[in-house]
């Protein structure tokens, strides 16, 4: 499974979390850091990435314009890039299932 971290993650949690999402990417590594949510939707959907933010608008696209890509929606507000890697690292389970269930295009972890 691909993560796609948001630009209002850290670019850390790639290398921290890369023992349970070794491909993942952060939007910075591509150049994509100032772009437009509907160019980052399309950019997740072409290359198979979820998309982790903590932004609502991404769960917005979700709903109107389906999945693929998902998102992990992260619901905690201001918090360290630890708290987000304990949270990922706690729900693990719960996003590798997310993964595989069509029926659900959003994840709000809390």
């Amino acid at each position: 499974m691909k993560l796609l971290f948001d630009h209002n993650l850290s670019p850390r949690l790639i290398n921290q979390l890369a023992d349970l999402f070794a491909d993942s990417s952060h939007l910075t590594f591509h150049g994509m850091d100032q772009d437009d949510d509907k160019d980052v939707w399309e950019f997740a959907r072409d290359n198979g990435y979820t998309l982790v933010t903590k932004n609502s608008d991404f769960h917005d696209l979700s709903l109107l314009r389906g999945f693929p890509p998902k998102v992990v929606w992260l619901r905690i507000g201001n918090c360290t890039t630890a708290t987000i890697e304990s949270l990922i690292r706690h729900c693990h389970a719960d996003i590798l299932d997310f993964e595989t269930d069509t029926s659900a295009g959003t994840l709000a972890l809390q």
